[in-house]
């Protein structure tokens, strides 16, 4: 198995020892408290927004395109 030497504040380590339960390992400690990290669906994101706001995110994007299809359609006459 490798092993790696991490570097903590003291007030950190006295949190992990406080914090780990008999017989367990900081690594264990360590794999408890941490979650893994999972890919987020956009199933995830579903409801965040208040009603009606996508809607005017989307009108307020496709203004700003239209302007600057504009401005670049001035700047290149």
């Amino acid at each position: 198995m490798v092993t790696k030497t991490l570097t903590i504040m003291e007030d950190v380590y006295d949190l992990l020892v406080a914090n780990k339960k008999d017989n367990e390992s900081f690594s264990d400690e360590l794999r408890r408290v941490l979650p893994k990290k999972k890919k987020k669906s956009l199933k995830d994101f579903f409801g965040i927004l208040p009603r009606g706001m996508g809607k005017r995110m989307q009108k307020e994007l496709q203004r700003c395109r239209e302007e600057e299809i504009k401005m670049l359609k001035e700047q290149y006459k």
